[in-house]
């Protein structure tokens, strides 16, 4: 079950997508859908986008991987709607807080 909401993306992703899509092979980095964020990936031929109501927009590849549109880190090497979530997981470590509600600096 997801408990992430899906979040519409930006017009300008969606024409990258269907650029990717003319390529023989692509390689996606996600989220994946688990109590802490995980990163996944998928390789392989971008064959369609589905929508699936009340579940999201879908990359769908040849190897049957379903990826969240929103949920996409990396497609290809280009940053993806997900990655300004990736790096605040990436940078949380160096700041005060360090993922608790509280500050630790003083």
């Amino acid at each position: 079950m997801n408990k992430f909401k899906y979040m519409p993306i930006d017009s300008d992703y969606t024409e990258l997508l269907e650029k990717e899509m003319a390529k023989d092979k692509s390689r996606v980095i996600f989220f994946s859908y688990s109590e802490e964020p995980q990163l996944e990936e998928s390789n392989g031929k971008i064959t369609n986008i589905e929508d699936i109501k009340d579940e999201g927009s879908f990359l769908l590849f040849d190897n049957g991987d379903k990826v969240r549109l929103d949920r996409i880190v990396v497609i290809n090497g280009i940053p993806g709607p997900a990655y300004d979530e990736y790096d605040a997981y990436a940078l949380a470590p160096l700041t005060c807080k360090a993922g608790y509600d509280e500050p630790m600096c003083n």
